[in-house]
């Protein structure tokens, strides 16, 4: 007999990805080393590259700073590229700024983990 009370894999990663991008996550360091591998790497949408470490450093500048505007996510979808390996798409918005992004989040024994992250800026499309 099946147990339906856990979520599919897909739908949990998915719900980790919306999780990560709300203010109180982004806050909460301990939380994020839960979500975020410790060979965590990050291509951002200015084209700088990231690693746990530095954005951990971000992460905690921007709650210090405490004027970010919230991210808004559109287009959430994922698809699993081999047993315990999801891919994540979506859009952001933020500050006016959109992007379209990709992660990918692999099973570990702690459970779900974004090891890489990026984030392609949109631009307005004549």
């Amino acid at each position: 007999m099946t147990s339906h009370s856990s979520p599919q894999p897909v739908d949990r990663v998915l719900e980790l990805e919306r999780e990560l991008q709300t203010p109180a996550c982004r806050a909460e360091e301990a939380r994020l080393r839960e979500l975020l591998a410790a060979d965590f790497l990050e291509i951002g949408a200015s084209g700088r590259r990231w690693d746990l470490h530095s954005t951990l450093a971000m992460l905690r500048d921007e709650s210090v700073e405490g004027d970010r505007a919230d991210i808004r996510l559109t287009g959430l979808t994922a698809r699993t590229l081999a047993p315990g390996i999801i891919q994540v798409f979506w859009e952001s918005e933020r500050g006016g700024q959109r992007a379209r992004r990709t992660s990918i989040w692999c099973e570990r024994a702690g459970g779900w983990q974004q090891v890489y992250h990026q984030g392609t800026p949109v631009r307005h499309q004549v």
